[in-house]
């Protein structure tokens, strides 16, 4: 019988035994949301399986890049968008999914689909230039950094000069000509780092990211000795899933944001949290700048509020204790990114 390495969140055995070490926590959390019918971007999980080959082997299992391609296909025809086409492409986000939280795991990659002539049919109406520069640039750097093993700090200090040249505080200050600019000191920095140049083929892209967070689990130390963490919470990963998850934008204007929002054990209370308007969840995590108290969402957007309320608390009720999700708004839509008890 063949082994199966792909699944689709809406056909990923979620919430049974097992999941969690077949999809990875990551992966195992977003088909739960999915099988809740709660609004999470669609996606697929290649599983720990797949990488424990690639771990034995230093090759992917055999298949492996054709069942991508038919979940990838699918997620094409879901969205009405193709991965690389110049006009409107698919973009993607690829993370590493351990069964827990683990040190060493690959950074996320986003945007991932980009390239010289995508970002120009994402940027084609004059309100979204300067939103494909600033996609274009992210990808860059963090393609650069978790799967080229480019230092990071030489893209800060590329990201640093140009800032200080403008005389602004942050890199949400940069114009579309100030990105432009900094994409292409980017690559220079991945050319003159690695001798190679930032892949420009999508499907490349996504293979390689796959690849990097199989490649990204530690050894396990050799050495015997008592388990200092028995329950395996923080200690090295012996495999990793990888979730590959259709983008959502919470950095596309007024109407749009990101956040983290938490509820506790009240059932009737309000959920608290932070919300950053026109942003990803990497700005609210950095904390680059202030974010709002999650309750001035409810001014800002009083339908994406209460629909973020009612999945607060059909979690919390799922769970039986409190809850944290991390969501994105888009054009007003919400989503959900991800959410896991906390009791």
């Amino acid at each position: 019988m063949t082994t199966r390495y792909v699944y689709d969140f809406t056909e990923a055995p979620a919430g049974v035994p097992g999941a969690v070490g077949l999809l990875g926590e990551k992966g195992a959390e977003l088909a739960e949301l999915t099988r809740m019918g709660l609004p999470v971007p669609p996606g697929f999980t290649v599983t720990t399986e797949a990488c424990r080959v690639f771990r034995a082997t230093g090759e992917p299992p055999p298949g492996l890049d054709r069942e991508i391609g038919e979940h990838l296909a699918a997620l094409e025809r879901t969205a009405g968008k193709r991965l690389g086409r110049v006009d409107d492409p698919l973009l993607l986000s690829v993370r590493a999914s351990a069964e827990h939280p683990a040190p060493g795991l690959m950074e996320t990659v986003l945007d991932l689909g980009l390239n010289d002539y995508a970002v120009l049919g994402l940027g084609k109406a004059p309100d979204r230039e300067r939103f494909a520069w600033d996609s274009y640039r992210r990808l860059v750097q963090m393609f650069g950094t978790t799967v080229m093993g480019v230092d990071p700090a030489r893209f800060e200090r590329v990201l640093n000069g140009i800032e200080r040249q403008h005389q602004v505080p942050d890199d949400s200050r940069l114009d579309t000509s100030d990105l432009i600019r900094t994409v292409e000191s980017f690559k220079d920095v991945i050319a003159e780092t690695t001798g190679e140049e930032f892949p420009q083929e999508p499907a490349e892209q996504l293979r390689r990211a796959v690849l990097a967070a199989f490649a990204c689990i530690p050894d396990r130390d050799p050495e015997p000795g008592p388990d200092p963490d028995p329950d395996g919470r923080g200690t090295a990963a012996t495999a990793t899933a990888v979730t590959v998850q259709t983008m959502v934008f919470g950095n596309l204007g007024p109407d749009s944001g990101s956040g983290l929002a938490v509820l506790g054990r009240d059932p009737r209370a309000e959920g608290e949290g932070r919300y950053l308007p026109n942003a990803q969840g990497r700005d609210v995590v950095s904390g680059a700048r202030p974010a709002l108290p999650l309750r001035e969402l409810a001014q800002l957007d009083p339908e994406a509020y209460a629909r973020l309320t009612a999945c607060l608390h059909r979690l919390a009720a799922h769970h039986r204790g409190p809850c944290e999700v991390q969501f994105t708004i888009e054009h007003g839509t919400l989503w959900l990114l991800g959410a896991h008890p906390t009791g």
